[in-house]
């Protein structure tokens, strides 16, 4: 067990010094109903201008704050930052995930490397494979583009989600190709505590600290 948790430490550490580095995804196409397929393509496409979705303006801003002082050195630009998060933040909660996973998810990845491209073709910061574009979307769409990406990403980790009844293990494991191999929904989960676990922020207003849980409902 201490041997394996080390190999799971080392590669971690090793995606980390390797921005451009991303896991092989080895997903094989498969037929989808008719229903699940319209199901699908409507939820792609049908765009819509990425914006924060939270209860209130302060969480919205805790979260942003927390969120890109964790991201800055993986991307440096604070214009590019907030974009990625905003689109991260809308469509994970549009397709009913949660933020901090898709963000575990796209750690291990890409390492938020928009151009990214596996050894199988995988494509951008979700890693998404093209034969979903023939199924799904359409050949028009670049999968290098930041919201359509991340859309798509979003989409099929929640079909899968549903597919496995919830079970956020098994959605990872088809996600990645890997369905009953522990090793990658360990490295999701593993980065997910590491880098995206949520935290309430402490601010300060009107002269008073206050504490703004952004995961509150």
């Amino acid at each position: 067990m201490l041997k394996k948790s080390k190999k799971l430490i080392f590669l971690l550490s090793l995606i980390a010094t390797i921005p451009s580095l991303s896991i092989a995804a080895t997903q094989e196409q498969e037929r989808l109903s008719p229903d699940v397929q319209a199901g699908l393509r409507s939820s792609i496409l049908n765009p819509i201008e990425p914006h924060l979705v939270f209860k209130s303006p302060d969480q919205g801003q805790a979260w942003m704050s927390d969120m890109s002082k964790r991201l800055k050195n993986w991307v440096p630009d604070d214009f590019l930052r907030k974009r990625y998060l905003t689109t991260i933040q809308y469509e994970a909660v549009r397709a009913g995930l949660d933020p901090q996973m898709v963000l575990a998810v796209i750690t291990v990845e890409s390492r938020f490397n928009k151009y990214a491209i596996s050894s199988s073709g995988a494509i951008g910061l979700m890693q998404i494979m093209p034969f979903w574009q023939q199924q799904i979307g359409t050949n028009e769409q670049s999968l290098f583009d930041t919201q359509t990406n991340i859309r798509y990403g979003c989409t099929i980790l929640r079909y899968y989600l549903q597919r496995e009844n919830g079970n956020m293990e098994r959605a990872l494991g088809r996600y990645n190709g890997s369905l009953g191999q522990a090793a990658y929904p360990q490295l999701v989960f593993n980065a997910y505590t590491k880098y995206w676990l949520p935290y309430p922020v402490m601010e300060l207003k009107n002269g008073k600290i206050v504490t703004i849980d952004y995961t509150a409902e």
